[in-house]
C-alpha cells in the first residue's frame, strides 16, 4: 500500500522498475484511482519519494496532493519506453529529485 504522511491511502505499487547497469531502482509504478483495478492511471514516481512504515507496512509518498494530481501518468496497457531516459527525466524534474544517472 502506499499512503500519504498523513495515512490517507493512496493506491498501491504494482511494480519496481530496476536500472540493471547501476543496480538501483529506477521508479516505482504505482496504481492510482479506479475500482477493482477498472479506470486506474499508472504513475511512475522517483523511489527516492518513497519512505517505509514499518509499523503499518506502507510505503509513504513524501509527495504534495497538488503535485501528484498534475503528475504525468500513463495508461496501464501502455506503458512508456525509457530506452533515452527523456520520460524518466520529466518524472524526475516533476517531483523535484535530480534524475540518478546524472
Amino acid at each position: 500500500n502506499v499512503t500519504n504522511r498523513e495515512g490517507e491511502n493512496l493506491g498501491n505499487i504494482k511494480d519496481l522498475m530496476i536500472d540493471t547497469s547501476k543496480g538501483k531502482i529506477a521508479y516505482a509504478v504505482v496504481s492510482f484511482g479506479g475500482f477493482l483495478g477498472i479506470g486506474d492511471k499508472y504513475f511512475a514516481i522517483p523511489w527516492e519519494a518513497f519512505q517505509v512504515d514499518r509499523e503499518d507496512e506502507d510505503f509513504v509518498l513524501n509527495v504534495d496532493k497538488e503535485k501528484l494530481e498534475n503528475a504525468p501518468g500513463f495508461d496501464k496497457d501502455n506503458w512508456p519506453s525509457h530506452a533515452k531516459h527523456e520520460y524518466l527525466t520529466n518524472v524526475y524534474n516533476h517531483y523535484g529529485y535530480k534524475p540518478y544517472w546524472n
